[in-house]
């Protein structure tokens, strides 16, 4: 049953169990040695064993991938086609300026190559080929890989779709060693984007210095806050996070006893439906609760001490108390599921806190923003007086001579 506390006994449940790390990361270390040492050897050992790899390489011919396009129902079609233009759209809105007015600008290039996981464990996820490739295009990013560990048509069919050459079946802590060191037949990214398991994670988090990684993520999750509203909906909301992974979590801060009672009824009530509710009923009973808080400014506290991944709010009127959080949902329609497909934004979040640092990605995370000045004469002896003294504060003789030899009689 779907627990309902009082904010004075909520610690326990806003303070997420630690990631097991340590032993995540003794079990990868092994498999980046390999891929780094070996290339393509150490990558197939381990995609033969953990991915049950059949083909002789680890990449996807482009006929296979479009057989696997033609094998999608039209509906499937359709769909892909009208979350890849929101999503397209969204980010076209997110890419830096390039600039130069009054001596100074920035230029924005993409990276050369970027590497996106998509998922394929107990749910294969095509959406997020969308939402990982998708602002890589936006960006201008010119290779585009994919690794995914399963044959799913849905997910080489959706690569096809976007016009994605470059797609791999490979998955788990090699998938990630793979881009980070490149292979003969893996191409070494500047920055590998998307979600994954714990070994996924573990893996980017030691491979952070090599490789540009979008953010270490955890198990999702998903807080609420409504003083009022349709149970059903809360109840649905905190079903369709749940359902994700035994680890999933989801929280509702209300100030209504009677919506907390409604809904946790609410709740047990789905679940009897619910194809998935072996995965939702653990992830309800173990990391999820109601909490009654005693008012909306509590809870809007409370949600910015969590920092969640997705946050959902009943009214845009709190948006300007909202500090920390991956991506908003306003009022009643509308729902989580709507930004993992359709909505625009993107649907790779932070995780686990993250979201105190930053938001989800986006387009700008596949480029670089390079600063570009030009002085003239005039502007630099204007400014010598400022660079000599705190070049000379520094110890750093050269930089101040290196001004004055430019404006000597």
């Amino acid at each position: 049953m779907l627990k309902i506390l009082h904010s004075k006994d909520m610690g326990r449940v806003l303070s997420r169990r630690a990631a097991r790390f340590e032993e995540a990361e003794a079990t990868v270390r092994p498999i980046l040695e390999a891929v780094r040492k070996r290339g393509d050897k150490g990558l197939l050992e381990y995609a033969r064993k953990f991915d049950n790899l059949e083909r002789k390489s680890v990449r996807v011919p482009v006929a296979e991938l479009a057989a696997a396009a033609k094998r999608l129902t039209p509906e499937f079609r359709s769909a892909v086609k009208i979350a890849s233009d929101r999503v397209r759209a969204f980010a076209q809105k997110q890419l830096p300026k390039e600039y130069f007015a009054n001596q100074l600008g920035q230029l924005v290039r993409p990276l050369d190559t970027v590497g996106a996981y998509i998922p394929a464990g107990r749910y294969p996820l095509p959406s997020t080929v969308i939402m990982t490739a998708v602002p890589a295009q936006v960006a201008g990013v010119p290779n585009i890989c994919i690794a995914c560990p399963k044959a799913v048509d849905e997910v080489f069919g959706t690569a096809h779709l976007l016009g994605l050459e470059h797609v791999f079946q490979m998955g788990g802590a090699q998938a990630i060693a793979a881009f980070a060191f490149g292979t003969k037949t893996v191409p070494r990214a500047d920055r590998i984007v998307g979600p994954g398991n714990i070994y996924v994670a573990a893996a980017k988090k030691l491979l952070a210095g090599d490789v540009g990684i979008d953010f270490v993520a955890g198990p999702t999750e998903i807080l609420i806050i409504a003083s009022e509203g349709d149970p059903r909906f809360l109840a649905a909301d905190m079903l369709a996070q749940a359902e994700h992974d035994t680890d999933a979590c989801a929280i509702l801060l209300t100030t209504s006893k009677r919506l907390a009672a409604q809904v946790a009824k609410e709740v047990e009530r789905q679940l009897l439906t619910l194809p998935t509710a072996p995965v939702a009923r653990k992830a309800i009973d173990n990391n999820s609760a109601i909490i009654v808080v005693r008012d909306l400014d509590e809870a809007v506290e409370l949600s910015n001490q969590f920092a969640p991944e997705h946050l959902s709010i009943h009214h845009e009127g709190l948006l300007p108390k909202i500090r920390h959080a991956g991506s908003v949902f306003i009022g009643p329609f509308s729902p989580e599921a709507a930004g993992d497909y359709a909505a625009g934004p993107n649907h790779v979040l932070p995780t686990n806190g993250a979201a105190r640092l930053r938001g989800g990605l986006s387009a700008a995370d596949y480029v670089k923003v390079i600063s570009v000045q030009k002085l003239d004469a005039r502007s630099l002896a204007k400014l010598a007086p400022a660079i000599t003294t705190l070049a000379r504060a520094e110890g750093l003789e050269a930089h101040a001579r290196s001004v004055e030899v430019r404006l000597a009689p």
